[in-house]
């Protein structure tokens, strides 16, 4: 499944943003009981992102009607949907200097086409040990691990029933799934009614 960049400079892949707040004192203090500062690389970037899919509860399989945005809110509320999590991973990576951006899929929002379609957001990784990024997402509550080789992402698309995978890795999160969280109020309704279904 090949990639490609939104921008050639590494860097723009660690800068921190108003979601990915990386200097927040929550993130700081997340990374400090994770334990992670003398880990290798690829040990760093497992942890980061087991803690995100197992800890961080999705918000829809949980029923939690909490609204999360930004890395620190899913810090402090446990909880948030693909797009929020794929914010706290951004960020504990970037706080490490490890470069991270955002990739998306369409895909059917439940079983049936005809009940609509969303944006499904999961991470891009840098790994300067192998010269190479690879694909983590950290949705939870679907089997994925970190893999080093193809993909392994919790969604299949099928586009035959007009899902697809987005090819391009974004600096930052896309403004329309940023601009729902901001303005929902419940994390239900806006799951089931409101979320963006193209970029």
């Amino acid at each position: 499944m090949p990639f490609q960049l939104e921008s050639p400079f590494i860097d723009d892949y660690l800068k921190p943003t108003d979601v990915v707040n990386y200097h927040h004192e929550r993130i700081e203090q997340l990374i400090d009981a994770l334990h992670v500062v003398e880990l290798p690389e690829l040990e760093k970037v497992r942890t980061f992102y087991e803690y995100v899919r197992d800890e961080i509860a999705h918000s829809w399989d949980e029923q939690t009607h909490t609204v999360t945005r930004t890395a620190s809110d899913v810090v402090e509320h446990q909880t948030g949907i693909c797009y929020a999590k794929a914010n706290l991973l951004a960020a504990l990576l970037r706080h490490e200097g490890i470069p991270s951006g955002f990739c998306y899929q369409r895909l059917m929002l439940f079983d049936e086409p005809q009940q609509g379609y969303y944006l499904h957001a999961f991470n891009a990784i840098y790994l300067t040990s192998l010269n190479r990024w690879v694909y983590a997402d950290a949705r939870g509550n679907v089997q994925t691990e970190l893999s080093l080789e193809e993909p392994a992402l919790a969604f299949t698309a099928d586009e035959s029933l007009g899902e697809k995978t987005y090819d391009v890795i974004y600096i930052a999160p896309n403004p329309k799934t940023m601009h729902v969280l901001k303005e929902a109020e419940d994390a239900l309704a806006m799951y089931a009614n409101d979320l963006p279904d193209t970029l």
